[in-house]
């Protein structure tokens, strides 16, 4: 007998350890098994760990190992593919997944959504306008664009010439039970040399990638070091996560000087427990979508200091739940940095009022509500 739930195929270049990625997880994991099936396929591969994460049993990983460049020597292989899945909605995320549309249309795929979740660094503005010519190419293809800030709603809309009526704005959800503040001020945590009570640690956690600028925020912890020695000695650094810029990161902390303020903790799979160990969050990118892990610092009732491109601004109420620099101002992110120093109470404030603002406005049971609603809705419509 067959299985009367409808599957939807979730299409990501790779799944691997990403903000992007971890909110289809948490998709996947709170939309209700009663009601749909899921398949995850990789452009490129994945990873078994991060695959762990997915909490159901019966959610089908396929990898495609698709070389560089473009993927049309794939189409005849993917819609062969979608014909036997024979999925109700085929899900894509980002440029580099939107030529899925195509063969998933060539299959007879009733519902094509597609999700724009951020820029890369090869184009940090979305002002590229290949990239604008490429999605316009692809738009007669989707049935549906997803969009996760309003500056992205607005791209499609202005740039790309996708009509309002086919886009629909979900922000990206946290787990406020997993991720809450520590009861008794930060928290040790297994492995970290800045576990001591004297200490003032901030940190970051992402993929170590030039769009995140990582580099940027060791150059500025390594400037208030040197304007201002005393008030920064107790401060420390944690950056999170893995990736092509860790030898750049490496050297820069080394040329700085820096080694046994800095610590390089690799990935991580407890994130929730590497927050609740931080004084204060910072996510110095160069260009974001609505960034899980600033949600996630803030619902852990963290300051935070973000740079003020993308959706941070929707998330950041400047002077309330934290601090809003230019993207790659060193010095303005040391001046933040400072701030925090010099009126530890404040931060804190801002940190309070920030998992407040995630209660009210961006709840992971609001997100998954708002994409099964979607999913409903144009199942419904294809009949």
């Amino acid at each position: 007998m067959s299985d009367p739930r409808p599957l939807i195929a979730h299409v990501l270049y790779g799944f691997r350890v990403g903000g992007l990625e971890n909110g289809v997880v948490n998709l996947i994991n709170g939309l209700p098994e009663s009601r749909y099936r899921h398949a995850v396929l990789s452009l490129t591969d994945s990873c078994p760990r991060f695959r762990a994460r997915v909490a159901r049993a019966d959610v089908e990983f396929i990898d495609l190992s698709k070389p560089p460049g473009h993927g049309f020597r794939l189409y005849g292989r993917l819609a062969a593919l979608f014909r036997e899945l024979r999925p109700a909605v085929v899900h894509t995320r980002n440029l580099a997944a939107l030529e899925v549309q195509v063969p998933a249309r060539m299959a007879g795929v009733p519902v094509r959504i597609h999700g724009e979740h951020g820029w890369d660094v090869g184009d940090p503005q979305g002002t590229r306008r290949r990239y604008q010519w490429v999605r316009r190419a692809y738009r007669p293809f989707v049935t549906r664009y997803v969009a996760l800030s309003a500056q992205l709603e607005g791209y499609l809309n202005a740039r790309v010439g996708v009509p309002a009526a086919r886009i629909a704005r979900i922000c990206n959800g946290v787990d406020a039970r997993r991720f809450h503040p520590a009861e008794r001020g930060r928290e040790p945590l297994a492995g970290s040399p800045f576990n001591a009570s004297a200490l003032r640690v901030i940190g970051t956690v992402g993929r170590l990638q030039a769009v995140k600028d990582q580099t940027l925020l060791v150059r500025a912890f390594a400037r208030l070091l040197r304007s201002e020695p005393q008030l920064a000695a107790p401060l420390r650094l944690c950056i999170v996560g893995d990736g092509p810029l860790r030898a750049d990161l490496e050297r820069t902390v080394a040329e700085a000087g820096l080694g046994g303020r800095v610590w390089l903790a690799g990935e991580r799979d407890d994130t929730p427990e590497v927050m609740r160990a931080l004084d204060g969050f910072v996510l110095p990118s160069r260009a974001e979508g609505i960034s899980n892990t600033v949600l996630e610092a803030m619902a852990s009732g963290l300051p935070v200091i973000a740079s003020a491109v993308g959706g941070n601004p929707e998330l950041v109420d400047a002077g309330r739940t934290g601090t809003l620099v230019p993207a790659g101002d060193e010095e303005a992110l040391a001046a933040a940095l400072a701030g925090w120093l010099h009126a530890p109470q404040r931060a804190r404030a801002q940190g309070l009022a920030g998992r407040v603002r995630v209660e009210e406005g961006f709840s992971l049971d609001g997100m998954v509500a708002r994409y099964a609603a979607l999913y409903d809705e144009l199942l419904a419509a294809a009949g």
